[in-house]
């Protein structure tokens, strides 16, 4: 009995040992996986910068966005009974038609191959408008061009955040200005549920909220200005237009040749 207990407290011991051996090897492995790994891995050289898969993502949704925005927004035109639902529509296909332009002058130079329709999902929502008719047309319009544009708002704001490339960069500002007027433009329907659009972004949320404490009824004491301590002329400008905007200045020069 002795000499059994001692065996198997000598095999115990092995394994104990092969498992401590192997957990930094496994453990190691693991590592390997992480985010800054996977960004070298995927970065490629070119002459405006290091260009990420982020980078080449973004690009082809700039593309894809077109390939089924811009068709809804000329649907929009010619079907929609509301003014608001056509200047949306007029928006949108403006500022695709512009975008698209760009897409294709920034993934020739930087050699990144682009869809030429839009994804199975794209396509159900065109199907989805395309059989909608009066009232149901323009909130269907609305809500599902919102929902993407505001998708894509927070993606354009990463890849202009992290891009090391200046191709994608400028991209992304030219985004940023588009997707914005969008959003406004959409929002000016009137049309939008903004509870649908909170409650669906809460579904996906993994951190809980953070921020100061509900209003009790109480008013707080009103906060101090934040103003200048310094001297010196200052020459910018806010914009001082009184009221919510109406659309967005997305006039920019024309993507460069070289």
């Amino acid at each position: 009995m002795r000499r059994i207990n001692g065996t198997a407290l000598i095999i115990a011991a092995l394994v104990a040992t092969v498992g401590a051996l192997a957990f930094p090897v496994w453990s190691y492995a693991d590592r390997s996986g992480t985010g800054q790994d996977n960004l070298n891995a995927s970065t490629v050289a070119t002459q405006w910068g290091p260009l990420s898969a982020t980078d080449r993502d973004f690009l082809v949704k700039v593309r894809l966005a077109g390939l089924w925005e811009l068709p809804a927004g000329q649907q929009a035109i010619e079907r929609a009974p509301t003014k608001a639902i056509r200047d949306a529509g007029d928006h949108l296909v403006v500022g695709h038609t512009d975008l698209d332009v760009r897409a294709r002058d920034v993934a020739s130079k930087l050699g990144v191959e682009l869809p030429n329709q839009p994804n199975e999902q794209q396509q159900g929502w065109l199907r989805e408008l395309s059989a909608a008719s009066g009232q149901e047309y323009e909130r269907k319009f609305a809500n599902l061009l919102r929902n993407a544009h505001g998708k894509v708002f927070s993606l354009v704001a990463q890849v202009r955040h992290t891009t090391r490339n200046t191709l994608i960069r400028q991209l992304a500002t030219d985004a940023n200005q588009t997707v914005l007027d969008h959003i406004t433009m959409l929002e000016a329907t009137g049309m939008v549920d903004f509870d649908a659009l909170a409650n669906e972004a809460a579904g996906r949320a993994t951190a809980s909220p953070t921020g100061p404490p509900p209003p009790n009824g109480n008013l707080p004491a009103a906060p101090a200005p934040a103003q200048p301590s310094g001297g010196g002329e200052l020459t910018s400008q806010p914009s001082t237009r009184p009221g919510p905007p109406t659309s967005i200045n997305t006039n920019r020069p024309a993507p460069s040749s070289s």
